[in-house]
């Protein structure tokens, strides 16, 4: 586990999980980055069973969506280091990478 991956921490101290997310879901994990970015996993949401909703404050939210919770916790751990590594670009300059981000998730 690196260094930024510790940086993470429980948004809200933890208080939202159980509680109901944007995609209508349980929210199961839903952590925060001290550089600027939050990250939400839920379970049976409206549209899919799964679906990781995430954001650079300021910049942009995203949300994808998986089938099963594995397939979910996947996406989430790869879209955690994914924001750290967008969060580190000088000047967040990061149109590019954020049309990657996209599709890709």
């Amino acid at each position: 586990m690196d260094s930024d991956s510790l940086d993470w921490q429980p948004f809200e101290g933890g208080r939202t999980v159980g509680r109901h997310g944007t995609e209508g879901g349980l929210i199961l994990r839903d952590e925060e980055h001290p550089a600027g970015a939050r990250i939400t996993l839920e379970r049976g949401g409206i549209v899919a069973p799964f679906a990781v909703t995430c954001g650079i404050y300021g910049l942009f939210v995203h949300t994808a969506f998986a089938p099963d919770e594995a397939a979910g916790t996947g996406k989430y751990d790869a879209m955690k280091q994914r924001l750290v590594e967008m969060m580190a670009l000088p000047d967040r300059d990061i149109s590019a990478h954020l049309r990657a981000f996209a599709d890709a998730f």
